[in-house]
């Protein structure tokens, strides 16, 4: 049973913000704090609760802000502490909560402490990283190539998970885990609410058994980062490679005190078989893996979070629904789906008006690392169209550009030149445009999360799946005492789907439906309070 603290984090609604992308409010062309301020009583209106800030620190931003040089300072890009203050407090006056992206598997290389460390074996920050004077295994980089890279001023190679300019913390020395703690603490001091913490399980290695996460004394450094007095009660979140519910356990069971919660990315394989490479997929294979952890996290007493895209997945729509004639239809289908099930809502910028993947003629329009990295490594095996193709569907841009408030020439986003080519279809596809729309993708988020709001039943109420595994649609109810809802949600067949219930008028649906029963176009719902 959960306590009422931890059942109360179900009512949160968190909005996940790429500071770089979201809002520019000086004319440099890149987003900042300023901006995201301005935006703050449309994302209250819209029904968030909290916002989360993808990294804002200091950085050379070779990884666009996960690469960080100082985490008790503002990218100049972004803005400044000032800056920083008046976010926090305009947050909180409109009754929402801050939570910071902490980053703590590694640092940039710029980092003191990094530098520092590489002037040899004999100072205080020798071992703030890993050293060896050769490779010690074959790990590999996450971007790519040896995640070893030879320092010539220390003579010595060091680890780098991610990009060579990203060198991994040892968190096995005692004073590193002492100046996470300190950092955590200087942002709560700040007014920070809470932490979504980036590749958690990767602060503990296991050189013996040559894995580079989920080490022997994982658990042990997460309590001693959140299980303390100051941080009792704080919003946790951790990006996890968990992939069973024993671990899923270890990480978020209340009684442990080490995470609010974990993200779990089985489902971010529906629509590809790898990160750049398309398959054949529908909404079925989506219900089927958030359906799974449905039942696992409910039968243990877990807090699941529900979400479907983030800054490094393109969205979801583009994959496995139809991003075209019905992108109105399917972006509202998914959400009816996903966020009435039980769980803590994250939204990522731009969901909530359809965003669709992008699609560009050149390598030149993308920035992200990673995609720098795999688009030369297909060339090496296929044409320059084939590669770009790759690029197209599985780049982390997809995520990463501007947010389209208009369709302006520059999206509403700058006024200036934007740091990335603005979305391909941002002519198309923007919040302006929405809102005069009759089929509005945010009136449906704002009507969604204000029917959840309004009724605890589709918040801390049991789920029950009515539909099989067989049908092409799902039906599934939420139930409280004496209150029952019915969420019925179409695949993309048109569907004849019957309830063995009366149901009121749909207190929610896409296509104006006014029973709850009847013939089901593609990508339908329809939601109803069950009489």
């Amino acid at each position: 049973m959960l306590s009422k603290h931890y059942e109360d984090q179900l009512h949160e609604v968190i909005y996940q913000i790429y500071p770089r992308s979201f809002m520019d409010s000086n004319g440099d062309g890149i987003g900042d704090l300023g901006g995201i301020l301005q935006k703050l009583d449309l994302l209250r209106d819209l029904g968030v609760t909290a916002v989360w800030l993808c990294p804002c620190f200091q950085s050379p931003c070779d990884d666009n802000g996960y690469d960080i040089s100082d985490y008790r300072d503002i990218l100049n890009d972004f803005g400044t502490m000032e800056d920083m203050d008046r976010l926090i407090e305009g947050l909180h006056a409109r009754g929402m909560k801050l939570f910071l992206d902490l980053v703590p598997n590694h640092t940039s290389t710029e980092h003191p402490w990094f530098q520092a460390s590489r002037q040899g074996r004999d100072n205080p920050y020798s071992d703030y990283y890993y050293w060896f004077d050769e490779p010690p295994n074959d790990w590999q980089s996450v971007f790519l190539g040896s995640a070893w890279a030879f320092d010539e001023k220390r003579g010595q190679y060091y680890l780098h998970s991610f990009a060579k300019r990203q060198a991994d913390l040892n968190w096995s020395n005692p004073k590193v885990l002492k100046e996470m703690q300190d950092i955590v603490d200087f942002w709560v001091d700040r007014g920070a609410d809470g932490f979504r913490i980036d590749v958690i399980d990767m602060i503990a290695k296991d050189f013996q058994e040559g894995k580079n996460g989920f080490g022997p004394h994982l658990h042990e450094y997460i309590h001693a980062l959140f299980g303390r007095e100051k941080t009792k009660g704080l919003f946790t979140v951790g990006e996890s490679g968990v992939t069973d519910i024993e671990e899923m356990i270890r990480h978020g069971a209340e009684e442990r005190g080490e995470l609010t919660t974990l993200f779990l990315f089985d489902h971010m394989e529906c629509g590809r078989e790898d990160k750049f490479t398309r398959k054949p997929d529908s909404m079925k294979s989506l219900r089927d893996r958030l359906l799974h952890w449905q039942r696992e996290t409910d039968a243990h007493d877990l807090l699941h979070s529900l979400f479907l895209e983030n800054h490094d997945q393109p969205p979801m729509i583009s994959r496995i629904a139809d991003d075209g004639e019905k992108r109105y239809e399917s972006a509202t289908d998914l959400a009816a789906m996903v966020y009435l099930m039980k769980g803590i809502p994250f939204i990522y910028q731009g969901q909530e008006i359809g965003m669709t993947s992008a699609r560009y003629g050149t390598i030149s329009d993308f920035d992200d690392i990673e995609s720098m990295n795999a688009y030369r490594e297909f060339c090496q095996s296929m044409s320059e169209r084939e590669a770009l193709e790759k690029i197209n569907f599985g780049s982390r841009d997809n995520a990463r550009r501007p947010m389209s408030w208009d369709d302006s020439g520059k999206g509403g986003f700058t006024t200036g030149t934007p740091w990335i080519p603005l979305h391909s279809r941002h002519g198309e596809i923007s919040l302006e445009k929405d809102l005069k729309s009759e089929r509005s993708v945010w009136r449906f988020y704002q009507a969604l999360l204000r029917l959840r709001r309004e009724h605890e039943a589709l918040v801390t109420g049991r789920l029950d799946v009515l539909s099989s595994r067989e049908d092409p649609f799902l039906v599934y109810t939420r139930t409280l005492g004496d209150e029952r809802w019915v969420i019925v949600c179409n695949f993309e067949e048109k569907q004849q789907i019957s309830l063995p219930f009366p149901c009121e008028a749909p207190a929610l649906a896409n296509l104006s439906r006014k029973t709850e029963d009847g013939t089901y176009l593609p990508y339908e719902c329809a939601v109803a309070r069950v009489r």
